[in-house]
């Protein structure tokens, strides 16, 4: 008969052969939890894509940017997520405390001003800020082809914009307009002149949904929300203003001290992979912060980005005058309703 010493022994050993048989595939974490910034669509695409091919499962949770950022920051003595996704550059840059290092498999496609220095965060997607235009309202060869035409009153009340006091990329189109259209108070001035003509509405997805179902005949939104309606039927015209604009960089970084760190790199690496990029694009017409996909043949037929004309933005000073900023554009709107 076996004696309890004996039989724990034989437990143990049973144990360690187990663990050593498992492997380090086994061994890791099956499980992922990201905090996302990202709409519902584009979520459900990737997540379901990366736990087919990983067998590790995401669990998901979903805010704002601001909101993920300020709960990782209460989190910070025990981390409970891995990643953050979907998320500016500013956030990302300004909180580098929270996020550890990780050099991506993918980061030589990516250029270095989409990166940070010392791999920190990495970028996933450009948004660029485009003109809509409903083609049955406006026809084809009639619109806007810049951001002054947009001041001419005949479009009065006719611009569905989204207030930039709940849209990230609505006060940076407000105060990239500041600085093209001469800065100081010369530049305040024409985007005075441009809130007289717009619509202020006060969720971003209602001005590609006004444009595409014709109660706008313009709209001013990421170009994504375009070739979106435009994929779907709509008479949709997506127009990258002659007189420049300006790209939203969207990227994801590693938590600190996550519970599951393998888990994390591996979904950072998957995020960017360009098949992964390829998919993305062909679903929801993101646009890949890496530049190797052949876009003019891809879902959409996207112009490259050196084919698109960009306005001088300085994103750093807007960001720290942010506060003021929204004071005054929340003037501008109340005085020209």
């Amino acid at each position: 008969m076996m004696t309890k010493r004996q039989f724990f022994s034989t437990v143990a050993a049973l144990v360690l052969i187990g663990a050593v048989t498992a492997g380090p595939a086994q061994a890791q974490s099956k499980q992922v939890v990201i905090y996302s910034a990202n709409e519902a669509t584009l979520d459900t695409l990737v997540f379901d894509a990366f736990a087919k091919e990983t067998g590790i499962k995401v669990q998901p949770v979903s805010s704002g940017s601001g909101v993920l950022v300020k709960r990782i920051e209460s989190e910070k003595a025990r981390p409970q997520g891995d990643v953050i996704w979907g998320i500016s550059r500013s956030l990302l840059q300004t909180n580098t405390q929270y996020f550890s290092a990780y050099t991506s498999k993918n980061k030589a496609a990516i250029p270095a001003e989409y990166r940070d220095p010392g791999d920190i965060w990495i970028g996933n997607n450009l948004h660029v800020m485009v003109i809509l235009q409903n083609t049955k309202m406006v026809p084809e060869n009639e619109g806007p082809k810049s951001w002054a035409d947009l001041l001419d009153p005949k479009w009065r009340g006719k611009i569905a914009f989204t207030d930039p006091a709940n849209s990230g990329s609505a006060f940076t189109t407000s105060t990239m307009l500041v600085q093209l259209f001469g800065g100081g108070e010369v530049g305040w001035k024409k985007v005075e002149e441009l809130f007289r003509n717009i619509k202020v509405l006060n969720r971003s997805s209602l001005v590609p949904q006004g444009v595409g179902n014709g109660e706008y005949p313009l709209g001013i939104f990421l170009e994504y929300g375009g070739y979106v309606w435009q994929s779907n039927g709509a008479p949709m015209k997506v127009i990258y203003p002659a007189d420049g604009s300006v790209v939203q960089m969207e990227g994801c970084a590693v938590v600190k001290g996550g519970p599951n760190p393998d888990a994390a790199t591996a979904f950072v690496d998957f995020i960017n992979r360009k098949d992964t990029r390829e998919l993305i694009l062909k679903n929801t017409f993101r646009r890949p912060a890496r530049q190797d996909l052949d876009l003019a043949n891809l879902p959409g037929k996207m112009p490259a980005m050196s084919a698109i004309k960009l306005a001088p933005y300085d994103e750093a000073a807007w960001t720290e005058a942010r506060a003021a900023t929204l004071d005054r554009i929340k003037d501008i709107i109340l005085k020209t309703r």
